[in-house]
């Protein structure tokens, strides 16, 4: 087949979504109506719902319903699976109850879109085959409310798991939490090969070695992965007990990935866009999203009267491919004029022009009290002394030789005396000093301060909203005001801890003092930051009223061994 012909295949896979309407008073579906009554003589062999349940995008009326069901060896044909639905966990009020049909094209998923449900609801279903007597476990999922409906909504928000680094215990616990929903901002799975990012001392003992054990590249290579995900325990008990809305981020595809490659795709891998399109393809298949396109994954969802949780892609289906300080450096240092130039061009987009023009609509003719932008990278700005900027890219790339480390604790020190001198007002700093501190480059090119211009024009879209943006990606949390180029607040953020992969944990070790010293001075010479998280795991919770939005940093003890107990790191109030 030709790349040509390949990609349109990929490109316009259409997923065989089952469609059940609720209606009042159904009953149990009986074995003798779906003609599968299994033979007493008939004996059955590795048959089940192996990968757990979960439900996806829920609105006040409807909610996609998935699974995967494993034949057994002795089935043939197709399976007939049968969707319960009802209001308690006995199935004595049920509300819908129908055969649906199993995806053999997309590796055996159900996918089932519940329409006619009641808002602000709790439901709870199951998927049974008669024939081969499987039975899944019971999920439970709820409806959105309708404005009037609910006094507060509250979000569980993680990303960046990576299954090499440890333990999936921050899922465990936002299962335990009293979540109203989980919102996924990416990096669910990650590419590496068995050995690669992420792994660490526990890998091995954790029995947590990525499978296949080679880098993900085709479209089998996805679907093993994913599964391989979804067998652990606790994300699955996260899926069977919160409804899901899910954008992806780079690992589901590559590292540092934009619409037209990315950092960890490399010329003997084959054809970028195939491997993409694969991606996407399986990214659909275990998280389900209602689009019509599933090239693009924007959307938003109106919760409560006072919530417009608005999911963007600010990964693939428009982003520019990133700027490097590399690309910039010469023997004098760095070309100062031509980087700002291509960094501050109007035309560069993290998103693309259809999805800013989409965006620009919802924040504009949306009313709701709070604009809630889920992203996938920060938004808010990471400008740090320039002369910063080099030491802090060799650390994070992992040079962390001592003369180094020896050599970024001293440079920080003279930054963060004459940072705090200066808002002590004192007279004796020189022109020197100052400039040293307010000579500022953002330190992340991957995120929204690489692509400033854009996201002035989102700025300017939301004036007069309550703009809070969630994100994810970094592997630390942070709280961030959101500022204009002028100065002029716009909003805050409310960013994420990984729920394994490593932060600057991996860097500067786990001795308190080291980490509380890195976060008092990172947060001390970045103007808009106001908290950083910089060694624990964990997830955030945004909960929502008519008058408050709220963010608690909750984190959890390990990912060495199971246990699901947080702690609070910090808690902003918003109005």
């Amino acid at each position: 087949m030709s790349k040509e012909n390949v990609l349109q295949k990929l490109s316009r896979r259409h997923f065989l979504r089952n469609s059940v309407i609720a209606g009042a008073g159904a009953v149990l579906l009986p074995s003798a109506i779906t003609s599968c009554k299994k033979d007493k003589n008939e004996t059955y062999e590795g048959q089940g719902f192996n990968e757990g349940v979960a439900s996806f995008d829920p609105s006040q009326d409807r909610v996609i319903l998935w699974t995967r069901y494993t034949p057994a060896k002795q089935e043939s044909g197709k399976p007939t699976i049968i969707l319960d639905v009802a209001r308690d966990k006995d199935f004595k009020n049920v509300v819908a109850s129908q055969s649906v049909e199993v995806d053999s094209n997309s590796d055996n998923t159900v996918h089932v879109d519940v329409s006619k449900l009641t808002s602000n609801s709790k439901y709870y279903y199951r998927f049974r085959n008669e024939k081969t007597q499987a039975m899944s476990v019971i999920g439970e999922t709820k409806t959105l409310p309708a404005a009037g409906e609910a006094a507060e909504v509250k979000m569980a928000v993680v990303s960046c798991a990576n299954f090499q680094a440890g333990l999936f215990n921050v899922y465990g616990a936002v299962a335990e939490s009293d979540a109203d929903v989980v919102v996924h901002l990416g990096d669910y799975i990650y590419e590496y090969q068995a050995g690669g990012y992420g792994t660490n001392s526990n890998t091995t003992a954790l029995h947590r070695e990525h499978q296949p054990p080679g880098e993900i590249i085709k479209l089998e290579d996805y679907r093993q992965r994913y599964r391989q995900y979804r067998s652990d325990e606790q994300l699955q008990k996260a899926h069977q007990l919160k409804p899901f809305i899910c954008v992806w981020d780079d690992h589901e595809v590559a590292n540092d990935a934009y619409k037209d490659g990315a950092e960890n795709h490399q010329p003997n891998e084959g054809d970028y866009n195939i491997r993409k399109l694969s991606a996407i393809q399986v990214w659909h298949e275990y998280l389900p999203a209602r689009v019509t396109d599933n090239a693009k994954i924007y959307r938003n969802f109106e919760i409560a009267g006072f919530v417009n949780l608005i999911m963007l892609d600010t990964r693939i289906v428009g982003r520019d491919k990133q700027l490097s300080y590399a690309s910039y450096l010469t023997e004098s240092g760095l070309n100062t004029t031509r980087f700002l130039a291509d960094w501050q061009n109007p035309q560069r987009t993290i998103m693309g022009q259809e999805q800013r023009t989409w965006l620009a609509g919802k924040l504009g003719s949306n009313t709701a009290k709070w604009q809630v932008l889920g992203n996938q990278v920060l938004m808010g700005k990471m400008y740090m002394p320039a002369e910063l900027l080099l030491l802090v890219a060799q650390i994070a790339n992992g040079t962390t030789d001592a003369a180094l480390l020896a050599q970024f604790n001293v440079l920080v020190t003279q930054l963060v005396t004459i940072k705090t001198r200066l808002l002590q007002n004192d007279p004796t700093l020189t022109p020197a000093e100052k400039a040293r501190v307010q000579t500022v480059l953002p330190y992340n090119l991957d995120a929204w301060d690489g692509y400033p211009a854009e996201r002035e024009m989102v700025y300017a879209a939301a004036v007069g909203k309550k703009l809070i943006s969630l994100a994810g990606d970094t592997h630390n949390a942070w709280y961030s005001d959101l500022s204009t180029v002028n100065g002029q607040k716009a909003g805050v953020e409310f960013a994420t801890a990984s729920v394994t992969s490593p932060g600057f944990e991996a860097i500067f070790g786990s001795n308190p003092q080291t980490v509380a010293g890195f976060e008092h001075a990172i947060t001390l010479l970045i103007d808009d930051l106001q908290y950083l998280d910089a060694s624990r795991k964990g997830y955030v919770m945004a909960s929502f009223t008519a008058t408050e939005a709220k963010s608690e940093w909750r984190y959890v003890g390990t990912i060495a061994s199971k246990n699901t107990a947080t702690v609070t790191g910090k808690t902003v109030m918003v109005s």
